[in-house]
């Protein structure tokens, strides 16, 4: 069964095609990677499920609902939960204020609560607080919880996003190129993350790399972009192993060589 199902998936700017034709399934509770060389679609595929691009046409059913043409803050009340290739977090509040601003989605109460501060609102912010703090601790940013954002070293920072997100609650989580920047180290604390998150919280992670290292070792499937179409899917052997792939990545060996 699938959480997200895109089908026939289109997205034109002017006379430029980003994404042609593209249809394809993300399991529920799997790691899935989107690979492919600089200018495949990638991000636009990531910008068209999460509402900040409307696709020239195409479907994307989410949890059986269709969400094209959703602004983004509906489809994160929805369930889904993403960071950017580039970092946006808000960076004069503290790493504590970050995350609980992740939550604005699932509160409930409203300005007569917060006027009046009734019961109701209090226990509200008391579950706030309390799951800022366990996703901070789970991303192991603890020692930076009231440090202002922009104050971060560029690794915590990473995280302080993925806290944010987990803080969401969702039942689906897009990184876009998370490791970027990272060291060998950083890396393999990443892969150690994005296991722990697959385990604890049991829903699907997709991600954009270019790491094949790091894809490899945490993906169960891959889906590959070039120029805006689809250009493999499968498990990582059978993608990483394929001519097509290789071809894609590393260009075709002239004959004449």
């Amino acid at each position: 069964m699938s959480i997200i199902q895109v089908k026939n998936l289109h997205l034109q700017f002017g006379g430029l095609t980003a994404v042609n034709n593209l249809s394809f399934d993300i399991p529920h509770d799997t790691v899935m990677s989107v690979i492919g060389p600089n200018g495949a679609g990638k991000t636009s595929l990531f910008n068209m499920i999460s509402g900040f691009y409307r696709p020239t046409r195409g479907e994307i059913m989410f949890n059986g609902t269709d969400i094209v043409g959703k602004q983004p803050h509906q489809i994160t009340a929805h369930g889904m939960a993403r960071t950017f290739q580039n970092l946006r977090v808000f960076p004069n509040l503290t790493v504590l204020e970050n995350v609980m601003a992740g939550m604005h989605s699932r509160t409930k109460q409203g300005l007569y609560g917060a006027l009046f501060h009734t019961k109701a609102q209090r226990i509200e912010e008391e579950k706030i607080l309390s799951v800022a703090e366990e996703c901070i601790r789970f991303v192991g940013i603890e020692k930076y919880r009231n440090r202002r954002a922009k104050n971060l070293p560029y690794g915590a920072q990473r995280y302080l996003e993925i806290a944010r997100a987990l803080a969401i609650q969702p039942k689906i989580l897009f990184l876009d190129e998370p490791a970027a920047g990272f060291n060998f180290t950083e890396k393999q604390d990443l892969i150690d993350l994005i296991g722990r998150i697959r385990r604890t919280y049991k829903f699907s992670v997709v991600l954009i790399e270019h790491d094949m290292g790091l894809i490899s070792k945490v993906s169960e499937r891959i889906l590959v972009l070039n120029y805006g179409q689809k250009l493999a899917e499968g498990s990582p052997d059978e993608v990483l192993n394929n001519p097509l792939v290789i071809e894609a990545y590393l260009g075709k060996e002239d004959e004449a060589g």
